[in-house]
């Protein structure tokens, strides 16, 4: 019995590749019909013919199978054709006429079936009504079961599309999303940081002002050249906490104390650009402004496995009843890095704020070592 797919439609455009291992053989419907076409009405003809010579062989036989299989052919041709047109109906006007056309197509087929049969095989051409009646039977069953396997192909390849629509939507809302994240951070630190540009230029601490805004726009150079949904290496975001680090360093000279232990191995480890820098603004605001001594920020990272820890500490005054020290100074909140670790890798990943025993406040972070 051949199993097809409807011959593409005028104007139709063809399914888009898909990672799924199904899809490369019907990313052309054209081919695959053909081809599927081709290869069901062959393996009909070869069951018909065997069935034939099973029960004695004559040329007769054979000749009234081929024909009877280039007849069911060019039916199943003109069906694909119909039904691809009634898809674009009203769906109960679509199975109306999907069952009647199925009926006429059983009948002609059957009707033709026993006129090449009487013709080939017996002395008076006809059609014999005992004959039609079996016929209509054999080639109702052909026909339904094509007719199935159209539909059920083309509603299995219809899902799949929508599957890879819902897909990309939801990986675009996801880019968004990170994307949002992201630009949540830049306004606020670059408000802190022109703000105390500011402040240099009103004191006529010129020099300084200018040495402050040489290294902004080395850190907006950063940031804009990197998308925002992008990972970059843990070289790449120490060296962007380094600057932004200076930048801070001009307002707090001595009292800010900032401490980098990375592993040689841990910096080629992947991660959300621009994840620890809202946990070193928070580490300045709570733990350096408030001590007249300043504090020391401290960034650790090291390889445990396959998992890579990033810890941000400081030696401020820790969590007090008073404050609520998980709110970062951004105003964008803990909240924000945990739903870009969440966006970035889902459940694969670990967040926990914790008082030094030492005093002071800490993050640590661990995420999978991904280098790609």
């Amino acid at each position: 019995m051949a199993t097809t797919l409807p011959a593409p439609a005028s104007g139709s455009s063809p399914i888009r590749p898909s990672n799924l291992a199904v899809r490369p053989f019907f990313e052309d419907k054209a081919r695959a019909f053909w081809i599927l076409q081709a290869a069901g009405w062959t393996g009909y003809l070869v069951l018909r013919t065997v069935s034939s010579i099973s029960n004695g062989f004559t040329l007769q036989g054979v000749i009234s199978t081929i024909v009877e299989t280039i007849v069911g052919y060019c039916i199943t041709l003109l069906l694909s054709v119909l039904y691809g047109f009634y898809r674009g109906l009203p769906r109960i006007t679509a199975i109306i006429l999907t069952v009647f056309t199925l009926g006429a197509a059983t009948f002609i087929y059957a009707l033709l079936d026993t006129f090449s049969f009487s013709f080939i095989k017996l002395s008076a051409p006809g059609v014999d009504v005992k004959l039609l009646i079996g016929a209509l039977f054999l080639n109702f069953t052909v026909l339904a079961g094509w007719s199935a396997l159209y539909f059920g192909i083309n509603f299995y390849l219809i899902v799949e599309e929508q599957i890879d629509q819902l897909q990309h939507l939801e990986t675009q809302a996801s880019s968004a999303q990170l994307a949002m994240l992201r630009y949540q951070l830049n306004p606020h630190f670059l408000f802190n940081t022109l703000n105390s540009i500011s402040t240099l230029v009103l004191l006529k601490q010129t020099e300084r002002a200018n040495a402050m805004l040489s290294r902004l726009s080395s850190f907006l150079r950063y940031t804009l050249a990197n998308e925002p949904t992008a990972h970059v290496t843990l070289a790449q975001e120490v060296e962007t906490l380094k600057l932004y680090l200076e930048i801070e360093k001009m307002r707090f000279e001595d009292r800010l104390r900032p401490k980098f232990e990375i592993d040689p191995a841990a910096e080629r480890a992947r991660l959300p650009s621009l994840l620890l820098q809202p946990l070193v603004e928070n580490a300045i605001k709570y733990a350096v402004t408030p001590k007249e001594e300043g504090a020391e920020i401290c960034v650790t990272a090291r390889l445990n496995g396959d998992r890579v820890r990033i810890g941000v500490s400081d030696t401020g005054p820790g969590l007090q009843p008073t404050k609520n020290r998980p709110s970062l100074s951004t105003g964008v909140g803990i909240a924000n890095i945990r739903e870009r670790l969440q966006q970035s890798f889902g459940t694969d990943h670990r967040f926990e704020l914790r008082a030094m025993p030492t005093g002071g406040f800490g993050v640590e972070i661990e995420i999978p070592f991904q280098v790609e």
